[in-house]
Parts: structure tokens; sequence; C-alpha cells
């Protein structure tokens, strides 16, 4: 049975629990977005742009980024 566009993916609530079921540590959402995106998953426009220019932004650390690609592949989003 094949699963539709919606039943494949997750929220980023849902991929954040599973993250801290499994894994016992929290992951924001912004280190879910990058990792997303560094994947070629599709990422919404987010309208909590800072204006000021040289923020510096977090990277998602490595055990992090891991903990998220499970969880993407646990939801299917990934292969």
């Amino acid at each position: 049975m094949d699963l539709t566009s919606a039943e494949s993916k997750a929220t980023y609530e849902q991929i954040q629990n599973y993250v801290l079921e499994k894994y016992d540590f929290k992951v924001s959402i912004l280190y879910i977005a990058q990792v997303k995106r560094k994947y070629g998953l599709e990422v919404r426009k987010h309208y909590n742009i800072s204006k000021n220019g040289n923020q510096k932004v977090p990277q998602c650390p490595i055990e992090k980024e891991e903990a998220i690609l499970d969880a993407l592949k646990h939801f299917k989003m990934i292969s």
C-alpha cells in the first residue's frame, strides 16, 4: 500500500518527541530544518527573521543530526 504525501510527513513536534523518547535529548526546530534542507526535503519559509544581518546561526551537532536522520527514516520521509 502506498503512502500519500500527507501521510509520509511528520510534524516538527513529532520528530522532536521521537528523538526525546529514543535518545533522551531535545532537538530544536532550527536543527530539524537544517537537516531537512541538507537532505533536500521541503522546508517552509519562516517569518521570524532577524533584521540583524550579521546574526550567528548555530549549526546542528553531528550526534543530533544523526538522531534527526533516524527520526526522518522512522517517519519514512527519507530512505
